[in-house]
């Protein structure tokens, strides 16, 4: 079980470390991302709404610093990571430190989250109104094919 929430955990992190650079604009040769630069960031379908020169800009400024304000923040996590994967791996078992290693864990990862979701809204707030009624409309129409893929996965009865 641990070792599921390791796994998913890491995959969390690299997705919103890489929504993070995705957003940021094109890097060397601008590869990787659509004609704008931009992709689907931070949750948001940031290509299919037609930003604007200087929502870009604004963006990868949002971006670029939030990824130094909150460069400890994951340094914590990776951290808290280790120490858990460390508490797992202790033989024989040591309960009290793996509860302690993952409950730092959890507050890591709440940390980030939380940033997370103030720069989606902070990137949300520059949106205009219309761009923003449909990056709701976007995200609404990928969790139902996401739902529809989980559904389609399991097993019938």
């Amino acid at each position: 079980m641990n070792r599921f929430r390791s796994f998913t955990l890491t995959a969390v992190v690299a997705i919103l470390l890489a929504g993070a650079a995705y957003a940021q604009g094109p890097g060397p040769g601008g590869r990787g991302r659509g004609p704008d630069g931009f992709g689907r960031g931070m949750g948001l379908p940031l290509r299919a709404l037609n930003l604007t020169d200087a929502q870009q800009q604004q963006i990868r400024t949002l971006t670029q610093q939030n990824r130094q304000q909150n460069r400890a923040a994951f340094d914590r996590l990776r951290t808290a990571m280790d120490a858990q994967r460390k508490a797992v791996a202790t033989i024989p078992v040591n309960e009290a430190l793996i509860r302690s290693t993952t409950q730092d864990l959890v507050e890591a990862q709440t940390e980030v989250a939380i940033q997370q979701a103030r720069l989606q809204t902070e990137v949300f707030g520059l949106l205009t109104p219309e761009q923003q009624a449909e990056a709701k409309k976007l995200q609404t129409e990928r969790e139902t094919r996401v739902q529809q893929r989980q559904q389609q996965r399991q097993p019938r009865n």
